[in-house]
């Protein structure tokens, strides 16, 4: 195995087990307390490792001689057990370096593994083992589907070696290459491989050389070039408008995706200024009982000569997470619509952006209003819950409206039909108007 490989191992291991660099410990391990002797003995050995490894061996002496004098000062005297220490040491390592990917863990399973492998080698099962958890995570891709508008989606969790997922890879992007507009969302990705970074990046363009990034590792002093694959398995899409869907906790990684596309002009990124991880690494043992995820390189953009360590990648459209697919459909529909002639798919394109527009941009109607418009109206119910209107039709399925003006709605999650709710001279409400996507309308009377 070479040491490229087993460090992607390392990455993607650290991230399957993590989920994100932000989350809690998957394994559940009864917490044990911790004397003096175990304190000094941890922070003499991740002073080491930081100091044989980080990227920044001044920062890493910096850290070094912030939790000595912690510890000499008494400050970890009171800290009885050691899930809580390694909590600690990780605010007190990233006080100093503002290091995001630095994180001490407790994690007895994945730290006897690692002491292990560095006594006796990789154990002979370990690749198979983690090759079982990436198909579990189905090489982190969680949802792929075609949207309305001939839109393709595909959500993703990490970026899993392509040596093991250049399969799922193309077999994922065979899916939407029929599309007109293609979505990654990264919303929820913590990072992973830089190779497969590099492969998806390349479906994205043509066979031209294009340099996306480079990766500086310190222990070895040398420099990793990430160029476009001027050849992948299946078709290429280098002239689909690509929209990349970003929240805080998109990661490493992930960032090295979003800020390729954004800095090359290939893709409009959407949502939150992600995490600010730059620095890639591994998980390494400190002991029996701890890790700790070292980062070793960095990252260095050809386009900007730097990367987004600590400052993470600004969006193009910056919006709430969770408004960011929305946004991400609204501006594929509005290109959509400006590069059609034909009149019949236009106007299928503009009645879509006028129901997102509404989700993006709530419209606000009386509470008084809204209950006034429940009622039955002959097969067709409205009923008024916690301050939302919501319909529910002939198929029984329960829709929440969503206010385009006053007495027009659109449903959540069905978007080809709205209701028009209709007054008569004294103004009461007496009909409900269905209206569809193609034009046609019918009317409900109501009763009561």
């Amino acid at each position: 195995m070479s040491k490229f490989k087993l460090a992607s191992l390392l990455l993607i291991f650290s991230i399957i087990m993590m989920k994100t660099v932000f989350s809690e410990p998957v394994y559940v391990i009864e917490n044990k307390a911790i004397d003096r002797k175990f304190k000094e003995q941890t922070v003499s050995k991740i002073s080491k490792l930081l100091w044989d490894n980080y990227i920044f061996p001044e920062t890493s002496k910096k850290m070094e001689d912030h939790i000595k004098s912690r510890l000499v000062s008494g400050a970890y005297d009171s800290i009885n057990d050691i899930y809580k220490f390694s909590e600690i040491l990780t605010d007190d390592l990233q006080s100093i370096s503002h290091d995001k990917h630095i994180r001490v863990m407790f994690d007895t399973e994945q730290a006897n593994m690692l002491l292990n492998r560095e006594k006796n080698g990789p154990a002979a099962d370990e690749e198979q083992n983690f090759i079982n958890e990436l198909k579990k995570e189905n090489y982190g891709f969680k949802k792929v589907e075609i949207l309305e508008g001939n839109i393709g989606y595909i959500d993703f969790r990490h970026f899993a070696p392509p040596e093991y997922a250049k399969e799922t890879i193309a077999s994922v992007i065979e899916f939407v290459s029929n599309t007109d507009a293609l979505i990654f969302d990264l919303r929820n990705n913590g990072g992973g491989d830089p190779a497969c970074v590099q492969l998806i990046c390349s479906y994205l363009f043509g066979e031209e050389p294009v340099h996306f990034n480079d990766l500086y590792f310190r222990p070895a002093d040398e420099t990793r070039e990430f160029w476009n694959l001027k050849k992948v398995d299946g078709k290429k899409m280098p002239n689909v408008p690509v929209y990349v869907l970003t929240s805080k906790y998109t990661f490493s990684g992930a960032e090295e995706f979003s800020y390729n596309l954004k800095n090359l002009k290939r893709g409009t990124i959407i949502g939150e200024t992600t995490g600010g991880g730059a620095h890639p690494g591994g998980v390494m043992p400190v002991n029996t009982s701890l890790i700790i995820f070292v980062p070793t390189g960095r990252a260095i953009s050809p386009v900007t000569k730097t990367n987004w360590e600590g400052v993470g990648v600004v969006p193009d459209y910056p919006v709430k997470s969770e408004l960011a697919l929305e946004q991400a459909k609204l501006l594929a529909l509005q290109k959509l619509t400006e590069n059609t002639s034909d009149p019949e798919s236009k106007s299928k394109f503009e009645w879509m952006i006028t129901s997102l527009k509404a989700v993006i941009n709530p419209v606000t109607v009386d509470e008084i209003i809204l209950k006034n418009y429940a009622g039955t109206y002959d097969k067709r119910t409205i009923t008024f819950e916690n301050g939302i209107l919501y319909y529910t039709g002939r198929s029984k399925v329960k829709y929440q409206l969503i206010p385009i003006d006053e007495s027009t709605f659109a449903l959540k999650d069905l978007s080809a039909f709205r209701v028009k709710f209709v007054k008569d001279a004294s103004g009461n409400i007496t009909e409900l108007m269905g209206i569809y996507d193609d034009g046609h309308t019918d009317k409900s009377v109501r009763s009561n």
